[in-house]
């Protein structure tokens, strides 16, 4: 165990790259460094999956049209499946037009691109579009609801419960802001979401030729340097909430404000949290999928006496700048691993710790293959032995 300890701590410092989507469990501060005028409030850093801070982050609130944040999610990832196109003809329903809260005023009848009403739901955060593309892509608002659901238990978000596909005031509808960051976290990971998120001012044509203006909801996308997308929401119920992100430097920032008394205080909690984050911490990116650590391990029962190891995943790391040398990297390795192995099999791990606090994991697998020993690798290993004495 100790020989190789010391192989892996001959390696640069490293973090792993948490799988986008997945956070760390623990925060890398243990209170709010700044005033939070919120109810509930967490700031990630989605490439390693930490998170930097967090106030209240698994308290159960409604959020408003923060809720489309889902909905942008399936409409995108049915875009990338293949389900739909953007230049789709989708027709409105009675339904998805009667919708109150914000609308891009949708007349019962027509159709539209799927391309308009994507624009709409995310740069206007249009209740009736919203629930013209959920009709579309799933056959009816209740079933687009329920793959709602479907979808925030597959990403693990085990305190959110939609009722509707809008936000609207509905009981039992809640989620929290760590599970908002979660499917923020995914939603980014579609590279089309930034060509609406980053528009201000559109319009829509329908198909009466009427006009409707569209503007973002989103104050941050002109306000704050960096700021590319989000979604904000409120109601009486909800208060004023936003999902927001920027990226400055490389490195990109989610800020979830949830339950702010007023739309400035929405926006200048964001914005504050953003500035701490870029300020205090810096993304390091040390390594690659697949690096190897130097030395080989063990095996018993091989057809190899010992195999080489390397790392799976790609690794990060998101320190607060001056803090690198706070690092410990503690192995989890066998002193010898069976056959036979595959390449890939996991063998250990690396934990990454930072002031007594575990903030990473990394896997350590098999960088090759390695069979059973059989009576002729036996005969070959003894009499090799024995010839070189």
């Amino acid at each position: 165990m100790r020989k190789f300890a010391c192989l892996l701590l001959a390696l640069a410092l490293l973090a792993p790259c948490a799988a986008r989507g997945e956070l760390m469990d623990a925060a890398l501060e243990t209170a709010p460094p700044i005033p939070l005028l919120c109810e509930s409030a967490v700031l990630v850093e989605p490439e390693s999956g930490q998170i930097l801070f967090e106030q209240n982050a698994d308290e159960r609130r409604p959020v408003a049209s923060v809720t489309k944040v889902m909905a942008i999610l399936l409409a995108l990832e049915a875009l990338e499946a293949g389900r739909a196109t953007l230049e789709d003809p989708v027709p409105v329903s009675q339904t998805a037009a009667g919708m109150g809260g914000s609308q891009v005023l949708l007349d019962a009848g027509e159709t539209l691109p799927f391309e308009t009403l994507l624009k709409s739901m995310i740069a206007g955060s249009a209740n009736d579009a919203t629930v013209a593309i959920g009709e579309y892509l799933y056959g009816s608002h209740q079933l687009f609801v329920d793959r709602m659901n479907e979808r925030a238990q597959e990403l693990g978000m085990a305190d959110t419960h939609f009722v509707n596909s809008t936000g609207l005031p509905a009981e039992g509808h809640y989620t929290t802001a760590r599970d908002v960051a979660r499917m923020t976290v995914e939603m980014l990971k579609h590279p089309l979401y930034f060509e609406y998120s980053t528009i201000w001012l559109d319009s829509v044509i329908h198909e009466s030729g009427r006009e409707t203006q569209l503007t973002n909801t989103n104050r941050l996308i002109r306000l704050y340097d960096g700021c590319d997308g989000g979604k904000t929401g409120s109601t009486n119920e909800a208060g004023y909430c936003i999902s927001a992100t920027a990226e400055r430097g490389g490195m990109r920032l989610i800020a979830v404000v949830l339950g702010a008394q007023s739309s400035s205080d929405r926006f200048d909690t964001a914005a504050s949290m953003f500035d701490y984050g870029f300020a205090n911490y810096r993304l390091y990116p040390v390594a690659k999928s697949g690096a190897k650590i130097k030395g080989e391990m063990p095996v018993e029962g091989g057809n190899l006496p010992s195999i080489a190891l390397m790392l799976q995943g790609d690794l990060t790391l998101l320190m607060k700048k001056g803090t690198e040398q706070s690092v410990e990297l503690l192995p989890n390795l066998p002193q010898s691993v069976q056959a036979p192995l595959d390449m890939g099999d996991a063998v250990g791990s690396v934990d990454v710790v930072l002031d007594g606090r575990k903030i990473a994991r990394i896997a350590v697998v098999a960088a090759q293959a390695v069979g059973r020993q059989d009576f002729a690798d036996g005969l070959r290993r003894v009499f090799g032995r024995w010839l070189f004495q």
